[in-house]
Formats: C-alpha cells, sequence, structure tokens
C-alpha cells in the first residue's frame, strides 16, 4: 500500500535540502506557536522555512558548555563525567536514534563511545569507528581543495564562475561567493527531487527517487531553473549547489575527478583511511545504516540504503568516522593541507551575527570555545536524510568535538512539537570535556 498523508509529505518536503544544516532540538517552533506556513521551492511541492538549525542547535550547546565550563575541567579522566558521556549516548538511543558514535580528543587524553544498533532492525551493535555519512562536513573538505589551487595559482578567491564554467551561473558570481554562501544561488536540492515527483504527497514516491541518479547536468538545470535567493554578494543562503558547482570547477581545471582529488589530497595526507566519496547506493564493511522517520502523521521510519549519494555530490556525499573527522579538522587547521596562512583565511568568517547560522568562513563557521573565553571553535555540521553529524575543532587543533548519530526526525518541527531525541545535552557534555 502507498504510504500517503499531506502533513507529512510537507514536512518531509521542508527537509528536501538536507545537505544543509537543518532543523532539530532547540527549535522556536514550540507548543502553541505558529508552524511555518509554505513557500513554493520546486515544481509541484512546497518547501518550509525553519529558522531554527542544527548549527544554531551547535552554537546553543557551545554556549550551555561555557556557562558550565568548570564543572569537567576539574574532572580526571575515568571519574563520573566519563560515565556521565556514556549515559548521555544511551540516552539518545533510549529517546529515538537508531545509532550514535561520538570522539572527544584534546592533549591529554581521548574520550569515544558508541550506543544503538547499526541498522534499524538489526542487531550488530554500533562501534565507535563505524562509518556513516558526513553530508555537509563534505563542504570543509571541498574547500580545502578549491583553497589548495587558489595557493598554485590556478584561480583567485575573485575568480568568476564564468571563467571556469560558461553558462552555469550568472556573470559576476566568484569562488569566494560559493564558498561563503554569499552567491545567491538556491540550494537546489529540493527542486531537483521535487521535479521527479508526481505526487508530493506520497512518501513512498518521494522516497523512491532518492534513488535515482543526479546527474552533473542535472545539478545545473536545477540550479538554473530554481529562484535564486538574492543578488550575488547580497547576503548569506545556504547553497547546496555552489558547492556542486566548485567540485565541478575542480574537475574542470584538474582533469581528476572530486573522487581522485579528495583521496589523494585530503584523506591521505589527513590519515582519513575509513573515509570515501562514494557515488553509488550502498556502503561496505562496517556503517551505521541511514532511516528516516516520518512522525506520526506520516508513515513511520523508512530505510534508506538505496540513496544516491550523486544528489549531494560535492556539497555532501562523504562517508567518514568520527576518528576520521577529527583528523580532518586538525589537519586543516595545523597546516598540513594548506599553508597556515590560507587555513586562517578559512576560519575568518565573511558573514557574522545570523540569526540561523553561526559566523561563517569559507566553508567553515564558528562557535563559542567553551574553555577559552573570547575564544571558538571551528567546524561544520551536516544533515543528510537519515544522519547527522557534528565536527569541530579548538585553531590549534589540539582538541576536537565529532558526533554521529543515525535514525532522522523528519517531522520536526513542522508537524509534531518534540523531536524524538535532542542531542543537545550529550554536545555540552562533550565540549565540557574537551576543556
Amino acid at each position: 500500500m502507498d504510504r500517503t498523508t499531506r502533513g507529512a509529505a510537507l514536512a518531509l518536503s521542508a527537509t528536501l535540502a538536507l545537505a544543509a544544516p537543518l532543523a532539530v532540538a532547540g527549535s522556536a517552533h514550540a507548543a502553541g506557536e505558529d508552524r511555518p506556513s509554505a513557500t513554493a521551492s520546486g515544481p509541484g511541492a512546497p518547501v518550509l522555512d525553519a529558522p531554527e538549525t542544527l548549527s544554531a542547535t551547535v552554537a546553543d550547546a557551545a554556549r550551555a558548555a561555557q556557562r558550565d565550563q568548570a564543572r569537567l575541567r576539574t574532572t580526571a579522566p575515568g571519574t563520573p563525567a566519563r560515565a556521565e558521556l556514556d549515559a548521555a549516548l544511551d540516552a539518545l538511543v533510549a529517546d529515538g536514534a537508531i545509532a550514535v558514535t561520538a570522539r572527544v580528543e584534546t592533549a591529554s587524553g581521548t574520550w569515544s563511545g558508541a550506543a544503538g544498533t547499526r541498522e534499524r532492525e538489526g542487531r550488530a551493535p554500533a562501534r565507535e569507528r563505524d562509518r556513516f555519512r558526513v553530508a555537509s562536513n563534505t563542504k570543509p573538505m571541498i574547500a580545502t581543495l578549491v583553497m589548495q589551487e587558489v595557493e598554485k595559482g590556478t584561480w583567485t578567491l575573485d575568480t568568476p564562475v564564468e571563467d571556469v564554467l560558461p553558462g552555469v551561473m550568472p556573470a559576476g558570481v566568484t569562488i569566494e561567493q560559493l564558498l561563503s554562501h554569499r552567491s545567491g544561488a538556491p540550494t537546489a536540492t529540493d527542486w531537483i527531487l521535487t521535479s521527479r515527483v508526481t505526487d508530493p504527497t506520497s512518501l513512498d514516491e518521494v522516497f523512491a527517487v532518492m534513488g535515482q541518479e543526479v546527474t552533473d547536468a542535472d545539478h545545473v538545470e536545477a540550479l538554473q531553473s530554481a529562484p535564486w535567493m538574492n543578488e550575488p554578494g547580497a547576503g548569506f543562503s545556504y547553497s547546496n549547489a555552489g558547492y556542486v558547482v566548485l567540485g565541478m570547477m575542480l574537475e574542470e581545471v584538474t582533469g581528476r575527478s572530486v573522487e581522485s582529488l579528495l583521496r589523494h589530497r585530503v584523506f591521505a595526507p589527513a590519515g582519513m583511511w575509513q573515509s570515501a566519496y562514494p557515488d553509488d547506493p550502498g556502503a561496505w564493511g562496517p556503517f551505521l545504516h541511514e532511516s528516516a522517520y516520518t512522525g506520526p502523521e506520516g508513515a513511520g521510519w523508512y530505510d534508506l540504503d538505496h540513496w544516491d549519494p550523486s544528489l549531494f555530490a560535492a556539497a555532501g556525499a562523504v562517508t567518514s568516522t568520527t576518528e576520521d573527522l577529527a583528523d580532518f579538522t586538525e589537519a586543516l587547521v595545523t597546516g598540513r593541507l594548506v599553508d597556515q596562512e590560507t587555513a586562517a583565511d578559512m576560519l575568518e568568517p565573511r558573514t557574522v551575527g545570523q540569526d540561523v547560522f553561526p559566523d561563517y568562513g569559507l566553508g567553515v563557521y564558528r562557535v563559542p570555545d567553551p574553555c577559552e573565553p573570547g575564544a571558538w571553535l571551528y567546524g561544520h555540521d551536516g544533515a543528510s536524510y537519515g544522519t547527522q553529524s557534528i565536527n569541530l575543532t579548538s585553531p590549534d587543533g589540539a582538541r576536537q568535538v565529532v558526533i554521529g548519530i543515525t535514525g532522522r526526525d523528519l517531522a520536526y518541527p513542522y508537524y509534531t512539537d518534540e523531536p524524538l531525541y535532542d542531542p543537545s545535552e550529550l554536545l555540552t557534555l562533550m565540549m565540557q570535556e574537551s576543556c
């Protein structure tokens, strides 16, 4: 039987740009408040605007950890602080997450843990080094490749996209604008999916088209068909399409695939031996499988092993582990992937003081560092259709905080008042543990 429901389909359509950080715990849409209104974002299906994001949750957790930073700073390893972290992992799974894997690295030691199962209906336990889809945590890696080309003199941050890929974007859009999400380009992921659905109220159909391949031509068509958010350079507007175009530009000037570039110029030098850039559905080896929850008004759970990563491409197709993500951010800020001056330029915000996103630089954002007043942690987060991830580092690379969670609630906050689970407590504890 086709699982069809208007309310759940609207809620799902609000998540069709999911390589971007999306709404989780902490949303302003609490019980009794107005739900967001539908706005057209693709042919035949509405998309709902969400003022709160996973990025905002990360920033809120950083501030909460800052307010209570002394508590775990005075706790030695092996005392109840570590037990509290383990309990927070178990609590997330008890509340509804399928699996969670987490890692805190400091100069004095490492804590890591995992809870739940690799598959929604499986028995194999999740392990600390299991891989998962990192979604928009791909973007700092693509930004690293772009900045390597800038260092080589292939182009500058002011190079127009038109000079590399004529006719793909309006004249005047620059590499820096794509990296910093200031091009005004639509995210376009939602447009691709909704253009392939004949009945936007059918969850079965929406999830089915997620298994279809998306080509570069499809991405360009969506980019040129969907309405742009603002004039180039006029303001911040998160765009998956912008990073897909950056991937296309890298392939054009190097003659190599994004997969090859990542493998040789990011994964290998950073020691990311469990990371990959797949272009086909499925997963190999120990993997945390994705599943999406559509809420009580929807059709329950959907398992997503059929999902095709070409939909996200350079905006969010990487699979990795918490250990590899920590290795990446450490390598980035310590000058192993780009020069220190270049890394500092990537960390420098181009947009500050936003309500929705933290201060955003070139593929990297910042949140308050709970360990050092006035300092910052740098990194990114990501949300695929069934996975969420967070990856942060101190600017000296001495401390990392990384989380991967499977089992994504796609109904909250659009058609439910409470999420399945809230990662805030775990993230706050982990930030405190990093001090």
